[in-house]
């Protein structure tokens, strides 16, 4: 005699099986049901914790099916032990993500008063920036700002962040950078007379950073002060390689740049 099944679900109605993947520290999922993306940081008692790149925590079940792996279902299940016990991080201090691809460049960009000042954003939150698929433009001077936000035409889908040098209230460029300002372009300035300052001292050997008369060339006089030869291109490679990560740089940039990647990726 034949032997029937007891399952008589057609096989058209039976759930296709899923991958399992190891829930390895540093892996970036997606819970569907709320939608929370992020990595992988801890694995315990049947449920994994996510922290996404603003370093929020959300803890789930690992549930069969239960999470979105480059936009397919998997199921998600405990590493084989000894794994890696914590995840690696960004210059910029987010999870990093092994063997990440760059996603695919949004509409949103973010520019950058300042070649050295897009130097800086790019070592720091290159990572992140690609994963997020932001593409950082470089400004040369905020003059332009006007000529590129009316070519760019800014709409919810395509957000425009501007970042740019010392901005004073009341000058001309705070005007310009107003004039541009709208619900899909934010224009965010460091308090810093040059990036140069946005270093910290102590990352470079140094007590501070000096104090240069008005007058005269802020950069030269720095050169000078410190003793370094008066050559501006030299003294910033010097400065770029004292910067290894966020922990080199001053809260004051840190908090623009943060402020803009999430404007340009938040719908």
């Amino acid at each position: 005699m034949r032997q029937y099944s007891a399952d008589l679900t057609p096989p058209w109605k039976k759930p296709k099986p899923v991958p399992e993947v190891a829930a390895e520290p540093g892996l970036v999922v997606e819970e569907p049901g709320t939608g929370f993306c992020g990595a992988v940081i801890r694995c315990e008692a049947g449920t994994v914790t996510l922290e996404d790149r603003f370093g929020k925590h959300r803890v789930f079940p690992m549930e069969p099916r239960g999470f979105l792996l480059e936009g397919r279902v998997v199921t998600l299940v405990r590493p084989a032990p000894g794994g890696p016990a914590r995840p690696a991080r960004t210059a910029s201090g987010s999870v990093a993500v092994p063997g990440a691809r760059a996603r695919v460049a949004r509409a949103g960009r973010i520019y950058v008063e300042g070649r050295h000042d897009a130097e800086l954003v790019e070592k720091v939150w290159g990572d992140d920036l690609r994963i997020e698929g932001v593409v950082v433009e470089y400004l040369e001077g905020v003059d332009d700002l006007p000529s590129i936000v009316s070519e760019f035409a800014p709409g919810p889908d395509a957000r425009l962040g501007v970042l740019v040098d010392h901005l004073v209230p009341g000058s001309k460029e705070w005007r310009i950078a107003q004039s541009v300002t709208s619900e899909h372009a934010l224009v965010v300035g460091h308090p810093y007379i040059d990036i140069w300052e946005a270093v910290k001292p102590s990352s470079l050997g140094i007590e501070a950073w000096p104090r240069i008369p008005r007058g005269q060339d802020w950069k030269t006089g720095v050169c000078r002060t410190l003793g370094w030869p008066e050559n501006t291109g030299a003294a910033w490679q010097r400065i770029l390689s004292a910067v290894h990560s966020y922990k080199d740089l001053e809260p004051e940039l840190l908090g623009r740049v943060e402020e803009l990647i999430d404007f340009v990726t938040t719908p």
